[in-house]
């Protein structure tokens, strides 16, 4: 299974933020949007960092006034991407090892899209779930 299965299924609707803007806008679309990181994009649209919920509340724990400062910094600046013909288990065996929960899909210098190892996990069940129910029904169809 590929990244591109995910993408299809979920879409590529992201919720960005600019590096100027104030972490305090980032945790109000964090919660607003239920999700777990926000793309950080330049002026330019493009792929400037990536925030999380850990990235903040790690600096939470070492800064007093948080809240008010740029996104900036914060923000995972060296972001790991995905392409979409990627191998789901690849991507799952990144995210694991490198321990990050949120992986940016890009191609030609575009970005497509985020997905999340939840996705991964999500779309490996599916596909498992869809194994079984064909075993199932070829063990009927011999009876």
């Amino acid at each position: 299974m590929k990244v591109s299965t995910i993408l299809a299924t979920k879409g590529n609707k992201l919720v960005t933020i600019a590096p100027e803007q104030p972490i305090h806008e980032a945790v109000a679309l964090l919660d607003q949007y239920n999700i777990g990181a926000l793309i950080v994009l330049d002026e330019a649209g493009t792929l400037a960092g990536i925030l999380s919920e850990r990235d903040i509340v790690r600096q939470l724990n070492k800064q007093d006034n948080l809240l008010p400062q740029p996104v900036k910094n914060v923000m995972t600046a060296k972001v790991i991407t995905c392409l979409p013909q990627d191998d789901l288990m690849s991507v799952a065996n990144v995210m694991t090892e490198r321990r990050f929960r949120h992986m940016p899909v890009m191609e030609e210098g575009k970005l497509l899209g985020m997905i999340s190892i939840g996705d991964v996990l999500k779309a490996q069940r599916d596909s498992y779930k869809g194994q079984i129910d064909t075993l199932e029904t070829q063990i009927l169809a011999t009876e």
